[in-house]
């Protein structure tokens, strides 16, 4: 990183003036803030091309459409409301070959795009090998093969994740050898059946822990060996959870991270969770993630592939910023919920963790499975469709495929980032600056909450009292139902003895 040090970071809006970018997953929670950001902050920008497929009784357009109706552009909607129309859209898959595209489709991204932010990935830990490899691995081969073709290119940013070498304790910001060649990976996954890939899987993944880890590591040979042809960067994002500040506080759109967590917690369905309580996780807010990509852009953007034919490589992480124990997060969002509590809890909000798996089990069993197959009959015979069983089916899987993560301990070194932050000029930090180790996490876990509610689960806030009294009445049945099980477990073990 020492050429980037020569020079100070400035005039990012101006980088992006009159210039086209092209987004993958600008569907995703991360491509719509990205889209957001640029099109607010980088006013003058040609234009953003969004590759996107349509879905069943829906087209692109329609879903366009649909996007722009989210909170997260009412901001740029009062600002600048004819920026939209320089959204286009264009058909396409990333886990089909050659991204879906057509042939004119394709000729005006080749003809047109000076910047590339390739964010599409298939982030289930327990997809098969197949789907996986297509659209984590297969996709970024063909970006590249696509960014060769592309003579404005400045730059290509690949978004990985610090977790996709998960295999070594630290991880620094450089590129790792490949342990397997991603070319045969990829022609042996689009030529052996279902049948032999699925026996293959546990064997060819080794030691890392799912499909999703596997297929991203090798993306970054992808970018790793096209670097000498084309300007590549490399961001990996740690943990991605809520907006900080913009373009509203505490945006979010699903129930990953600790957003999760708080609702599972606060609506009394988890009970249970299997991990280390003093594991500090890597938690980054989205907006921080959307700054990063941006300004790492702008850096690759001011040197030719000859110049610097090397990938730059950034982890985004909270390392030495700011960290939060497992404990502390849980009991951060139990006291939350107290002063702020969900509506309709079906049970008084408490949440124990374990490293232990046997008592993880009975737990889950004890205090998760049986009450909710009671209230599942319940909701049966009220001529309402059974839910609970199904849900708890599915938190205990997620937990399962999670526990790796949250019981192991990694180092992700961010200098790179750091130094790119330290030399933002006085404009620049307006807009791209973020001072993540000053802001306040209890605060931040309020607002994630009130974000769930809103965005999430579509809560009124106007109901607090009303929920209030609903929490205490589920306090005094929750003491009472666990005094009497005490009482009876007492009275069943003294005419064992006696």
């Amino acid at each position: 990183m020492e050429k980037q040090q020569e020079y100070e970071i400035k005039n990012i809006s101006k980088f992006f003036a009159g210039r086209s970018i092209f987004i993958t997953g600008g569907t995703g929670f991360l491509g719509k803030i990205l889209i957001e950001k640029c099109l607010r902050s980088c006013p003058d920008i040609k234009e953003i091309f969004i590759l996107m497929r349509p879905k069943k009784n829906i087209t692109i357009d329609d879903r366009l459409k649909k996007l722009f109706t989210l909170p997260i552009f009412n901001k740029l909607k009062e600002m600048n409301p004819s920026a939209f129309e320089k959204v286009i859209v264009v058909k396409g898959d990333v886990s089909e070959k050659d991204l879906g595209l057509d042939s004119i489709d394709k000729q005006i991204l080749i003809d047109n795009v000076s910047i590339i932010f390739h964010i599409a990935a298939n982030v289930k830990f327990n997809d098969s090998l197949r789907n996986a490899i297509f659209t984590n691995l297969r996709s970024a081969r063909d970006i590249c093969l696509l960014g060769e073709k592309m003579k404005k290119l400045v730059a290509l940013v690949h978004i990985s994740s610090t977790y996709a070498h998960c295999d070594k304790s630290c991880v620094e910001e450089t590129t790792y050898p490949a342990e397997i060649d991603w070319r045969q990976t990829i022609e042996i996954t689009e030529n052996v059946d279902d049948h032999i890939l699925t026996i293959l899987t546990s064997k060819y993944i080794g030691t890392l822990p799912n499909t999703y880890i596997f297929s991203k590591k090798l993306a970054e040979n992808v970018i790793s060996d096209f670097s000498t042809r084309l300007p590549c960067v490399i961001v990996r994002p740690s943990i991605v959870i809520s907006t900080m500040d913009e373009p509203i506080p505490g945006w979010v759109d699903n129930f990953n991270g600790p957003g999760g967590l708080m609702v599972g917690g606060g609506k009394g369905i988890l009970k249970i969770l299997y991990a280390d309580p003093d594991k500090e996780l890597d938690y980054i807010p989205a907006d921080i993630v959307i700054k990063s990509f941006i300004i790492s852009a702008y850096i690759r953007g001011q040197m030719s592939v000859t110049q610097n034919p090397k990938v730059e490589v950034y982890n985004v992480s909270s390392y030495k910023i700011k960290k939060i124990s497992i404990n502390e997060m849980v009991r951060m969002s139990l006291k939350i919920n107290t002063i702020n509590p969900l509506e309709n809890p079906i049970w008084y909000p408490h949440l124990s963790i374990t490293v232990c798996y046997m008592y993880y089990y009975i737990c889950v069993i004890i205090f998760q499975v049986f009450p909710a197959l009671i209230l599942d009959q319940i909701l049966k015979f009220s001529g309402r469709k059974p839910m609970l069983l199904k849900l708890q089916r599915k938190i205990y899987v997620a937990n399962i495929s999670l526990s790796y993560f949250m019981m192991n301990y990694w180092q992700f070194y961010n200098d790179n980032l750091m130094s790119a932050l330290s030399r933002l000029s006085a404009e620049d930090k307006r807009d791209f600056n973020f001072n993540y180790s000053q802001f306040n996490l209890y605060e931040f876990l309020q607002t994630s909450l009130k974000g769930g509610k809103q965005y999430l689960l579509h809560e009124d806030e106007e109901k607090i009292d009303e929920n209030l009294r609903k929490l205490n009445r589920l306090w005094w049945i929750d003491k009472i139902t666990k005094t009497c099980s005490f009482i009876f477990f007492l009275w069943i073990l003294l005419k064992m003895v006696l």
